[in-house]
């Protein structure tokens, strides 16, 4: 009798069989860059740091702006996912390992502020908001 395995226990599966295979100190970060290039378009952008302390060990992870959608995923759920797997690999060794995924260059939503001076803000038709003198000025009592 041929047993029925779906495509997300394969996936699973597959995960799995990687966490067991990573035994080396830096496996979490192995883990991480496998899964990630996996799972974008733009591998050869994808760059994890490395940093221990005494908090644990952190991930931070930059990829392509094109690809940040995959990464985190529908609601952030993806990035929860990995998160949830880092933690995995990262009991199996002792460690706590945290994930930190950086916004990249040209990304959707820019550090940079796209205040122009009063008036409108561009990406939406809602008021910029006013200093207080300027808030005042325009009452009309």
């Amino acid at each position: 009798m041929e047993s029925y395995v779906s495509d997300s226990q394969k996936r699973t599966n597959e995960l799995l069989n990687t966490i067991s295979s990573h035994t080396i100190m830096e496996s979490d970060q192995q883990f991480l860059q496998d899964l990630v290039k996996a799972l974008v378009d733009h591998p050869e952008d994808v760059k994890i740091n490395r940093t221990v302390d005494e908090m644990g060990v952190l991930l931070t992870l930059d990829v392509h702006a094109e690809d940040m959608g995959k990464v985190i995923g529908r609601s952030g759920n993806t990035a929860k996912a990995i998160r949830t797997l880092l933690r995995v690999v990262g009991m199996k060794h002792n460690a706590r390992v945290n994930l930190k995924i950086n916004e990249p260059e040209g990304g959707m939503r820019s550090t940079e502020s796209s205040y122009q001076g009063g008036g409108m803000n561009q990406e939406s038709s809602t008021p910029e908001p006013k200093s207080l003198d300027e808030a005042i000025d325009g009452l009309r009592i």
